[in-house]
């Protein structure tokens, strides 16, 4: 079997798997919002029956009818988990934030410039086999085998002919092994040089509402998926960014402001808790309780990076997120199995056991598998990417939250070659002013910040 050739080079812009997802349709909205009550502790009882009856029926005005029902139902008193919302009720729940470490410029430097280049990588790795309902983690495996490609150490390679049964995403003439010459238009970077811009245009002090205002007249509505497209649909309907995420949102506990908080790792490196509060302000534009977390937790995840192991670096994370919520308990559970000297295979399937109900593109299951492709990674970048990616979900994302950080404690100058040459320091991005950025500007521009405190 051969590689086929890449098209012409263009950007791309890319229509997602999870683009079904649209805020305009109520019976999608119904859909979601019941799955997102369910799992977060209300007892809908016969009630959900009807409404999937509604939803299969496409009876748009019912549909819109239960949603507005749905806001007047209440939680059962057995919840066991404590999931507050605002900034000042998530501290209270937090330990005493640790002695800030500082890094030598020169140091920071290089972790910098690593952070973006295994971010691209990491992306790239796992953005032809981005789709969570075909790309199962048994199917992902057996095409691997097929290619010669299993445990991941490259780029996956694109089979011709296709072997029957499996399909890479539409992106595989530029994210498949040997067609690679840049880093790929995709959410997950438009949105770290998006937060890169924000943070150079307001400083620390950016509001939500600055948050909002670029958005707007940077980001391309089309280029945003789930809770990102309902808070945008949201403001350019008039609603305030206070209530932008608050209002027809059933994917509020999803990926999407996880994906954003690298850049706020970035800046806060060996403050994680400056990270995590820096996070929730983008955060809460979109997203809420786990949501939010998630985001928290990334950005924490990536300043503990430049100062600790991958074990380190996952504990550390831990202590910016509520002890009390679902999303700390998956990755507590993550961190026992590896202590107790279970294999990844054996994380991954009781991951799958526990966390599989959620949508592939939920914040908890997600960060799960990021969590265990650290751990089991161990600080290498090649296995921890490699890893991650075979996890499955949300592979492009997941790829680069640990390409970040994984880029981080490696360093750019200990990064191999065969994931950072094809890259060619550049990077293609949807976010107005910033298609073509060279990578290695990019880290310089966030090197700025970083040390301008």
């Amino acid at each position: 079997m051969t590689t086929l050739q890449s098209p012409p080079n263009m950007i791309r812009q890319e229509q997602s798997t999870v683009d079904d997802h649209q805020p305009h349709d109520p019976c999608e909205l119904l859909r979601w919002e019941l799955a997102q009550r369910q799992e977060s502790g209300f007892d809908l009882g016969a009630y959900a029956a009807a409404a999937h009856q509604v939803v299969e029926s496409g009876d748009a005005a019912e549909a819109r009818r239960m949603l507005d029902e749905l806001d007047t139902v209440t939680r059962g008193q057995s919840w066991p988990y404590e999931e507050p919302e605002d900034l000042v009720g998530i501290l209270a729940t937090l330990p005493e934030a640790a002695p800030v470490t500082t890094v030598g410029e020169a140091e920071l430097r290089d972790r910098t410039l690593g952070a973006w280049l295994g971010r691209c990588a990491g992306c790239n790795l796992g953005k032809p086999v981005e789709n969570g309902d075909h790309w199962t983690v048994a199917h992902l495996r057996s095409y691997l085998e097929l290619a010669d490609a299993y445990p991941l150490r490259d780029y996956i390679p694109a089979l011709t002919p296709m072997p029957e049964g499996f399909e890479l995403r539409e992106f595989w003439p530029y994210t498949t092994r040997g067609l690679i010459t840049e880093s790929a238009r995709d959410d997950d970077i438009d949105y770290t040089i998006l937060g890169l811009h924000i943070l150079e245009e307001f400083g620390f002090g950016f509001t939500t509402a600055d948050v909002a205002a670029e958005w707007l007249d940077r980001l391309p509505y089309t280029q945003t998926f789930t809770a990102e497209r309902v808070a945008y649909r949201n403001l350019v309907i008039g609603l305030e960014p206070g209530r932008a995420g608050k209002v027809d949102n059933p994917y509020r506990e999803w990926i999407g402001a996880q994906i954003r908080a690298d850049i706020f790792g970035y800046v806060r490196p060996g403050d994680p808790r400056a990270a995590a509060e820096l996070a929730y302000g983008d955060a809460v534009l979109s997203h809420s309780a786990n949501g939010v977390y998630g985001a928290m937790w990334a950005a924490a995840l990536v300043a503990a990076a430049f100062t600790g192991t991958a074990r380190q670096t996952v504990e550390a994370s831990m202590t910016c997120i509520p002890p009390g919520s679902r999303l700390a308990e998956a990755i507590r559970q993550v961190i026992d199995w590896h202590a107790s000297g279970a294999t990844w295979d054996e994380a991954r399937t009781a991951i799958e056991d526990r966390y599989g109900h959620y949508s592939w593109v939920h914040t908890i299951n997600n960060a799960a598998v990021v969590a265990a492709g650290l751990l089991w990674g161990d600080g290498d970048f090649t296995a921890t990417i490699g890893l991650t990616v075979q996890g499955g979900w949300d592979t492009d994302s997941n790829g680069a939250t640990a390409g970040s950080v994984a880029g981080i404690i490696t360093g750019a100058k200990g990064l191999p070659p065969h994931w950072t040459g094809p890259l060619n320091d550049l990077t293609r991005s949807a976010i107005r002013g910033f298609d073509r950025s060279r990578i290695s500007d990019l880290a310089d521009r966030t090197l700025r910040l970083a040390t301008s405190r």
